[in-house]
């Protein structure tokens, strides 16, 4: 019997009908294994996951392969995006066994969730090395039956080595000049100079090394460090990973290039680049910035928002080819051929030459992916962008990928900030609406009546996970976003309820975070990892809420678990400044105060006080707050005091308990706003 068809999990339900006997991750599913006596396969991945599809269809849909399976073991089927924390403590085994990771993630546990044996995929048949995923059943199953001392110490080990590993947290003092230096002196020996990003292939979208690199630029001046976010972004936006057609990052780069994404689309990805592409327009009126950030911004309101006013987790990387056969990228690649059918003959010409679109192709079997390379010379804009809608038309006749329709929280909580913020620089007053329909959803079904989180939810139906502590924290980066572009307190009342319970259930006495509150259920080990994945991680985003929140409202407490949450940025950003991006562009936050503005006016429709209130948000000052009321209004703490000057609206500039004299000159506020 499967049992994950009354799950909310797309990717569970995509194994609903696998002859497999699935249970989802339950104490049910361990206490059968016990019952039974036999081992569980444990198998990890997530709906827009390329290699996932592969095996499911090759392994898990082949009725002798789950024969065997029904007969000798529990399998465990779980969603990565809905449980990171089993996701991470179990990829961590495997990364320390093996040395690599990745998803699909395949682990052998015993009936008390002892890890003893891993991989990632494997195949129907012995490949490159790889045994075929039945003779690593028949490998499994041999051991537990003849050798099961043997596989009890090895799961023991492996346990006991994960529940010692402690995070070298360094001390609980917040890093300063030195530390900020030494992690830009980093990036930049690993910069590459000629195609932008940090590293070689495959290359990631590098979102919160970008935000330190912005804000560092914004409180000390240093060009090379906007030089590298500024060609890193350009890149990028040229490159195959952006969807030259309809707007959006995919996930990453296979090459060193940018030319060759895997194609999925990840909601986290296009909020955190979306902000990225705003605050560099912000810093430097950069025109392909500003295109980026409002064109990745639509994408997500138009491709990703569900019916409930959240957004959908991904695009699927896969798609019918048009035959029946499912195939990566095949909705997004052209052939010179298919241009000419959608554009004739001259036009087709034209669009190959500008989006770099060869005979031999740039793909697979004569494929190639859009991208814009640098060109002498200059296009018709008009003729561009009817090609462009011509072929964008023509590509929505196409099979299009799969949506993964859950509604993760964290991932919400960057689109709200990344769409409210979009929104107010650009005047788009429907992008601020759609953060806050996606904040309303979050606050009506995700929050309960002590304003504990969900993770996910779908179709209107929460799911029964609780929040991890990334949640809570980008959940209330999101609140005050919209707190600071809409004036509206209840925002930041609710940023303050996520915080306090960050504070009662996610950090410990030495000041470190973990992964998952003191009440969560209990794994083999609490995860705890500072550094940053496809996300911000946990810790650093909680770092950089907790910061916010008090400048926004003076509350201590917040203000010294923020402060010693950046202790492990002291200790790592000159090290591992790549993998701590977010935690280094929280301490440019910190460094820098952060400012505090409230604008005040004698109404919320005055021209005026609007103006001020803009000039506000577009400041460059790292981190900086923005509060904005009516004159005598108790809606923000901030607003508390301020008088309008002269009967005028004004602005009020604080940093560090100084205030400077109220203005009402949008100049002067923004020369007090940079550095």
């Amino acid at each position: 019997m499967n049992r994950l068809a009354g799950v909310t999990s797309p990717y569970l339900l995509q194994h609903a009908e696998n002859p497999v006997d699935w249970w989802p991750w339950t104490p049910d599913a361990f206490e059968e294994a016990r019952r039974r006596d036999v081992p569980i396969l444990l198998s990890v991945g997530y709906s827009a996951c390329h290699w996932c599809h592969v095996m499911a269809h090759e392994s898990f849909e082949d009725q002798p392969t789950a024969d065997y399976l029904n007969e000798h073991f529990v399998s465990v089927k779980v969603d990565r995006e809905e449980r990171p924390d089993v996701d991470a403590v179990y990829m961590e085994a495997v990364q320390a066994a093996t040395g690599q990771g990745g998803w699909p993630m395949t682990v052998f546990l015993t009936p008390d969730a002892e890890p003893f044996y891993f991989g990632t995929y494997f195949p129907p048949a012995p490949r490159h090395g790889m045994p075929s995923f039945r003779q690593v059943l028949e490998g499994v199953r041999s051991a537990w039956t003849d050798r099961r001392d043997e596989v009890a110490e090895v799961a023991g080990k492996i346990t006991r080595d994960l529940s010692q590993r402690e995070i070298d947290y360094g001390s609980t003092e917040a890093p300063g000049e030195e530390e900020l230096s030494g992690a830009l002196l980093g990036l930049t020996r690993e910069y590459d100079p000629q195609r932008g990003g940090f590293g070689g292939a495959p290359k990631f979208p590098p979102s919160m090394a970008l935000e330190f690199l912005l804000r560092h630029h914004a409180r000390t001046g240093a060009e090379g460090a906007l030089e590298m976010a500024r060609d890193t972004c350009e890149r990028m936006a040229r490159g195959g990973i952006y969807d030259q057609l309809a707007g959006g990052f995919a996930r990453y780069s296979v090459d060193r290039e940018w030319v060759v994404p895997h194609f999925e689309k990840m909601l986290y990805d296009n909020a955190l680049l979306c902000r990225v592409y705003a605050h560099l327009w912000r810093s430097t009126g950069s025109e392909p910035a500003r295109r980026v950030a409002v064109e990745t911004a639509d994408f997500i309101v138009r491709e990703l928002r569900t019916n409930e006013g959240g957004f959908a987790s991904a695009l699927d990387a896969d798609s019918d080819d048009g035959t029946g056969k499912h195939v990566e990228g095949a909705y997004y690649v052209w052939t010179p051929e298919q241009l000419t059918e959608v554009l004739g003959e001259a036009d087709a010409e034209l669009a190959a030459h500008y989006f770099g679109v060869t005979e031999e192709g740039t793909f697979e079997e004569g494929q190639s992916v859009l991208q814009l390379p640098q060109h002498e010379g200059v296009f018709d804009a008009e003729k561009i962008e009817s090609v462009k809608s011509r072929l964008l038309a023509a590509r929505s006749q196409r099979p299009a990928p799969g949506r993964d329709d859950k509604v993760v929280a964290a991932w919400n909580g960057l689109a709200i900030a990344a769409l409210a913020e979009t929104g107010a620089y650009f005047d788009r007053p429907d992008l601020v609406e759609a953060a806050v329909s996606a904040a309303d959803l979050l606050v009506r079904l995700h929050l309960d009546e002590h304003a504990k989180l969900a993770r996910t939810s779908k179709d209107g139906h929460v799911g029964a996970n609780a929040g991890v502590l990334e949640d809570y924290a980008d959940v209330a980066e999101g609140f005050l976003a919209l707190a600071s572009v809409t004036g509206e307190g209840v925002w930041l009342e609710f940023a303050g309820f996520l915080l306090d319970h960050v504070l009662a259930g996610f950090v410990d006495e030495s000041g470190a975070l973990y992964d998952t509150a003191a009440d969560a259920e209990r794994l083999i080990r609490r995860p705890q990892d500072p550094t940053d994945n496809a996300t911000p991680s946990g810790w650093t985003a909680a770092a950089g809420a907790l910061l916010s929140y008090a400048a926004q409202t003076g509350a201590e407490p917040h203000r010294t678990a923020a402060e010693r949450a950046l202790g492990v940025v002291k200790a790592l950003g000159p090290r591992v400044p790549r993998f701590i991006g977010w935690g280094l562009a929280v301490a440019e936050a910190y460094l820098d105060g952060p400012r505090e503005v409230a604008v005040v006016g004698p109404s919320l429709g005055d021209e005026a006080a609007k103006t001020l209130h803009r000039t506000a948000l577009l400041g460059t000052a790292p981190g900086a707050v923005v509060a904005f009321g009516v004159a005598g209004s108790d809606e923000l703490p901030l607003l508390a005091g301020r008088p309008l000057v002269d009967g005028g609206p004004a602005a009020y500039v604080c940093r560090n308990f100084t205030c400077d004299a109220p203005t009402t000159d949008p100049e002067r506020l923004r020369a007090a706003l940079t550095r």
